[in-house]
């Protein structure tokens, strides 16, 4: 409200001001249960932003020991030094049916940590709801110290993901993909060249130059996306059955990846169902049934001694056929 004298009569008199169009569109596009900055208000990326590569701070203490079966974590615990990815009281509800149970759990920096589980378990969402690809109903994720929902710049920086089923620009050659995405990820396009080559090379996919990714099979879909999760050198690698409809040799290639990427200081999360590739790969594993943490810890702590598969059964429970069901396959 402005005040001010009528220069034709001399009487005071008093104005509304209006807002501007820019100030309308900011407030009609601001819910009031919207708690975050509007894309505007956003400072441009720093340097560091700019630069995925670069770890992040974390104090020099010694790890705390991993949570066994007997003594899970708990929501309401701190996030421990030295955890590439903690996750606390994840909830998420589809059709008003809660498939996530209020999951908590870390992984030490340096592990090569196995999340398996039976078909519908929550393992997906639960590592969706982990990286950012989707919006838990309660619960936070906090990646080399950096909370997903709050910082989400530099936690993603840090972070690869291979998500199953996740959509991409398919109708770009393989080599047209990963420069997209090494320059939306502000890599120099000399960085982004040379180290394309070498993933190229080292996933054999080098041949297939002038493909557009449609035209690939899953497996070498399944290896172009891997390639873009590693692209940028991050410190963290979730992968969502990474394996999966890859060819042997490919396979035994992918493993020698991952291994040198943990032995060079990295973390890997994968989630698979095959307990052969866990056992033999992993140094940490959680299970997960009907969304909810069974057991988590080192490989030794949850298996007690046995193998993983027997650990498994006997705690997510079924794998009996009842006698005499089947009789009709019977010649």
């Amino acid at each position: 409200m402005l005040i001010g004298r009528s220069a034709r009569t001399g009487a005071m008199r008093s104005t509304k001001v209006c807002p501007r169009p820019a100030e309308r569109r900011a407030s009609a596009r601001s819910p009031a249960h919207y708690r975050g900055p509007m894309p505007s208000e956003h400072p441009s990326p720093s340097p560091e932003l700019r630069s995925p590569e670069a770890p992040a701070p974390v104090p020099a203490e010694a790890p705390r020991p991993v949570a066994g079966v007997a003594a899970p974590v708990t929501a309401d615990a701190p996030v421990p030094d030295r955890t590439a990815l903690s996750i606390r009281g994840l909830r998420k509800s589809f059709d008003k049916t809660e498939v996530v149970h209020g999951i908590s759990l870390d992984v030490p920096q340096g592990s090569f940590y196995g999340i398996v589980g039976p078909n519908g378990a929550g393992k997906t969402t639960v590592l969706s709801m982990a990286t950012g690809l989707l919006r838990p109903d309660a619960g936070t994720s906090h990646v080399l110290g950096y909370d997903m929902w709050v910082d989400p710049l530099q936690a993603k920086a840090r972070l690869g993901v291979l998500a199953d089923g996740l959509r991409t620009f398919d109708r770009l050659t393989g080599r047209e993909l990963l420069t997209y995405v090494g320059l939306v990820r502000g890599m120099k396009p000399d960085v982004v060249e040379e180290r394309l080559e070498s993933l190229l090379s080292a996933l054999d996919l080098a041949e297939e130059d002038g493909k557009l990714v449609v035209d690939y099979s899953a497996g070498m879909t399944k290896k172009i996306l891997l390639a873009c999760a590693l692209l940028h050198a991050p410190r963290l690698l979730v992968l969502d059955e990474p394996l999966e409809a890859v060819d042997p040799v490919s396979a035994q290639v992918i493993r020698k990846i991952l291994t040198a990427y943990v032995d060079g200081g990295g973390t890997v999360v994968l989630s698979s169902h095959a307990m052969e590739l866990v056992e033999g790969l992993c140094s940490h594993v959680a299970i997960i049934a009907g969304g909810e943490l069974m057991a988590d810890g080192t490989l030794d702590e949850v298996r007690h001694g046995g193998s993983l598969v027997q650990t498994f059964i006997d705690l997510v429970g079924g794998g009996d056929v009842a006698e005499g069901s089947l009789s009709w396959l019977e010649s």
